[in-house]
């Protein structure tokens, strides 16, 4: 009786060393995204989810963070807080080169690019009984801008400029996020807002399927065109609103944006980094098919639009497959 209890003891005690030894190896990695209702909380979940169905290969577990946005995901990679991050092409370029919120901290060096993903357009959604039918009309209209910390903040900042308004003299900006805009823009406590998002968006559904009409209104100008023209990570793109029936427009709204990308820290291990590249263009297919904004990707597409240098895991495999020589 004591030699069984002693040999149960010992097999408990292996199994315990076993489990501690394959918890040891497991690395853990967190991957910040946005809010809920944009494309970037279900392509990092979709990514996490690639990668830990081949947990007991790569021993990586992957956890997805709902963040602040762009601003907060490059901090927060740059500090070690995360793994990596979703973050829009304009903060990636910004960042890489010391420019807007990295202005005093200066280039962000250990930032590294590892693909990108979709296009994302800067999209102002308007109430029709504000009478907003062009950007000029926010002049004296409450709009939310979005949070400090999010990519799109500066985005409509920009196209405010470029249009010729002062967003804190010639219009009473809110700041909060996105997910909450569709909410007050339906209790008439905004007449507008802009998010920089892929579409089609639950911010927008939730935004245009109220009582209250909401259209999409144009972003476009020739004060916006000379603005594309001096920053590189902008480009001419549209609101596709046969995705929004209860959407006040019949066609589809002009306006620009950017693309969401992956990035990381140059301290983020080469292994890991393959691993989930890999694991995107290895299921490139299936991953398409995981939210519509995703339907115009390309893996070719998915290295332009990156401004930091690319990190050596991603490098490794582009090569292995050819995408890069």
């Amino acid at each position: 009786m004591k030699k069984t209890f002693v040999l149960g003891l010992a097999v408990i005690f292996g199994l315990a060393m076993m489990a501690g030894a394959a918890a040891a190896k497991t690395t853990f990695v967190t991957i910040g995204t946005g809010g809920i209702t944009g494309v970037y909380y279900p392509t990092g979940g979709a990514i996490a989810k690639m990668v830990n169905q081949k947990r007991d290969e790569y021993g990586i577990r992957a956890t997805v963070e709902s963040t602040g946005g762009s601003v907060f995901n490059v901090n927060a990679v740059m500090s070690g807080d995360l793994e990596f991050g979703i973050v829009q092409s304009d903060r990636q370029y910004q960042a890489i080169h010391g420019m807007a919120e990295w202005d005093e901290a200066g280039p962000q060096k250990d930032l590294r690019a590892v693909f990108s993903i979709h296009p994302e357009s800067v999209t102002l959604a308007a109430a029709v009984d504000a009478e907003i039918k062009k950007i000029a009309d926010l002049k004296g209209k409450r709009v939310n801008i979005g949070n400090p910390g999010s990519g799109q903040r500066q985005n409509s900042i920009d196209a405010l400029t470029a249009a010729g308004l002062d967003y804190e003299k010639d219009l009473m900006a809110e700041q909060v996020k996105a997910a909450e805009a569709p909410g007050l823009l339906q209790d008439g406590r905004i007449d507008a807002f802009f998010y920089t998002v892929g579409h089609p968006s639950g911010a927008f559904k939730e935004a245009t399927a109220g009582r209250r009409k909401v259209r999409f209104v144009e972003v476009a100008g020739p004060g916006i065109d000379a603005m594309i023209k001096e920053k590189p990570y902008y480009a001419k793109s549209y609101v596709p609103v046969d995705l929004y029936p209860g959407a006040m427009n019949d066609e589809n709204v002009d306006t620009f944006g950017v693309k969401a990308t992956f990035v990381t820290s140059a301290k983020v291990s080469e292994d890991v980094v393959y691993a989930l590249t890999k694991e995107v263009f290895d299921n490139f297919e299936d991953f398409k098919k995981l939210h519509p904004a995703y339907g115009v990707l390309t893996k070719e597409g998915m290295l332009e639009g990156l401004s930091a240098p690319m990190h050596p895991g991603a490098e490794k495999y582009f090569k292995e497959v050819g995408l890069l020589k």
